[in-house]
């Protein structure tokens, strides 16, 4: 029910962000930052996703599934490497996801990158996947290639907000810096 009293005016408020007047003061209001966070509750964001898909064009926009750059990580690297890396790096898991031969962050950067040279606004879906892998929101937003898009990027975040704070999956702290947030 939430999905349907609260949608329209977010996704309003995401439209009026992007016109081409607002992207111009995206970067003074985002301290610099070329990002837009939109957040909804995480048990929703099947319904945010179907909306999304509906009304932003596929020729002005490109869907960069996070979730399945999750798949292709491991995929790149074998599961058994992983798992292996994975115990090795259990305390430091930004070591295995965003350094090596092959890190998640770069395919990441890689397809946000490849969208904004195509023209389109790179929307990055199904962040909940970066969830223990010690990339934050605040990684790709202050990232350099990022700062540099003619395009901003647009973060699809599930996330809650509570007594002014932002809560990525509900529970962990999380970055407003660098970024324009609509809740």
């Amino acid at each position: 029910m939430a999905f349907l009293d609260e949608h329209k005016a977010k996704f309003d408020n995401l439209k009026v962000s992007l016109e081409a007047q607002n992207v111009d003061q995206l970067r003074s209001k985002a301290n610099g930052g070329n990002t837009i966070l939109f957040a909804y509750p995480p048990a929703e964001e099947r319904q945010y996703l179907e909306h999304a898909r509906k009304i932003f064009p596929s020729g002005e926009f490109s869907f960069i599934d996070v979730a399945g750059l999750f798949v292709d990580f491991i995929d790149s690297l074998g599961l058994e490497r992983v798992e292996k890396k994975f115990r090795i790096y259990s305390a430091t898991p930004h070591k295995l996801f965003s350094s090596g031969e092959v890190s998640l962050l770069e395919l990441i950067l890689q397809k946000i990158t490849e969208a904004d040279s195509n023209g389109l606004i790179p929307v990055l879906i199904r962040t909940g996947a970066l969830h223990g892998t010690g990339i934050e929101n605040i990684n790709i937003m202050e990232h350099k290639d990022i700062m540099n898009l003619k395009n901003p990027l647009l973060i699809f975040y599930p996330a809650k907000t509570e007594n002014g704070e932002l809560y990525f999956l509900n529970f962990k702290p999380a970055s407003r810096y660098r970024c324009k947030v609509i809740e």
